[in-house]
């Protein structure tokens, strides 16, 4: 490939600006980012923003390369054939190469009333949304946190650190991922703060109110203030551009992060499934797959075999309000083990986590090329081969 090569990320969360910002390691790519914000959302501190501790948002120009061109758009389609992506101001950018970095947000909430009557919490302008909600609230109403993961988890934390009245409905457990030992941390934290943790048979919401919340045992909790943090989805633009994907919506590709369809299209963070074996939704997992992404296609375009990714997660750090926290270990095929670090070192542990995160976008920004991820999954060749055998059996 002769002259200059453009190459189109779409999404400005941490995989997508990773990626962009590597790419300028050749000065003949023009990078153009497309970000429906002008804005950098730190998506692991938005339960701060609800609670009014931090904004969750950084200036692009602090993390993102002199050499990547800002839009500030969505895609609304993707043209593989014509190799362009129509955006919603009514322009088309072209691109050689596209790295489908689109994140992800909130679940579409199947259960009734939920839509309506619950106030979702996994992008920037549902929780300042929900910041207003709960502020307007009196401190004595009763806040209804449906979802046991680390997003619930750490609302519930911190309103009940704020002194609001929280009630925790987790489904069958709290924290699946967790450690049973890391759990017990974080139930006892919770208890401390004066969260009520409702979890077991039973403990799953069946309908949302205005003022309440039912669960499938047949109770019925008063709830002013309902915050849904129940589960993850991603945006459909692969699969309304006729890209293939996985059941959730990710964009399906090789171990090269290069679209099952299109050569020219590799994915990367929380909406891309390399062989339907997808990593944990984290921005632990966006920083090296954005990275990966980025070499995927600067070796295309030095005529080089892109190499497999085979990065993987070391650990999960929950924040249990302002002052203690949770470091979940993990084996390197991302399971929870029993060593967990808590209470104020699990905070600091957490807080160093987020700034170290946004100083890695920013170093690879100033020094493309530069970022490296130690922890390597052990496992997922293994997975792949067990997936493929699975596969040639059902045939």
């Amino acid at each position: 490939m002769t002259g200059n090569i453009d190459v189109v990320v779409i999404g400005g969360g941490y995989a997508g600006v990773m990626a962009a910002n590597r790419l300028t390691q050749r000065d003949d790519l023009t990078v153009t980012l497309i970000n429906p914000r002008p804005t950098f959302v730190e998506r692991i501190r938005l339960h701060q923003l609800v609670g009014g501790s931090d904004d969750a948002v950084v200036n692009y120009r602090e993390i993102l390369a002199d050499g990547v061109r800002l839009v500030v758009d969505t895609v609304t389609r993707i043209d593989a054939a014509e190799r362009s992506v129509t955006l919603a101001t009514g322009g088309t950018a072209s691109y050689d190469y596209l790295i489908y970095a689109v994140g992800s947000g909130s679940a579409d909430p199947r259960v009734p009333g939920a839509a309506e009557f619950a106030y979702p919490i996994a992008s920037l302008e549902e929780a300042q949304r929900l910041r207003s909600v709960v502020g307007s609230a009196p401190v004595t109403a009763a806040v209804t946190v449906v979802g046991g993961g680390p997003l619930g988890i750490e609302g519930a934390a911190e309103l009940a650190e704020l002194g609001r009245s929280v009630t925790l409905v987790c489904g069958e457990q709290l924290g699946p991922y967790l450690h049973p030992r890391g759990r017990r941390s974080v139930a006892k934290e919770l208890s401390r703060l004066g969260v009520t943790v409702l979890d077991g048979p039973g403990a799953t919401v069946t309908t949302v109110t205005r003022d309440a919340v039912q669960l499938g045992d047949g109770r019925e909790l008063p709830s002013a203030v309902t915050i849904w943090s129940a589960g993850f989805g991603v945006p459909d633009l692969a699969a309304r551009s006729g890209l293939s994907t996985d059941a959730v919506g990710r964009l399906l590709t090789d171990e090269t992060l290069t679209s099952v369809d299109d050569q020219r299209i590799i994915a990367t963070g929380d909406a891309a499934a390399p062989s339907d074996l997808p990593l944990r939704m984290s921005c632990q997992a966006a920083l090296p797959l954005g990275s990966h992404a980025a070499d995927t296609v600067l070796s295309r375009i030095a005529g080089e075999r892109p190499a497999d990714f085979s990065k993987g997660i070391a650990a999960m750090c929950i924040s249990l309000g302002r002052r203690a926290g949770v470091f979940q270990a993990a084996h390197r095929d991302d399971t929870a083990m029993g060593l967990h670090l808590s209470g104020r070192l699990g905070a600091k542990l957490k807080e160093a986590v987020c700034t170290n995160t946004v100083k890695q976008l920013a170093a690879e920004a100033g020094k493309p090329g530069s970022h490296s991820w130690p922890v390597r999954d052990a496992t997922r060749r293994q997975r792949l081969q067990a997936k493929l055998g699975e596969a040639l059996a059902a045939q």
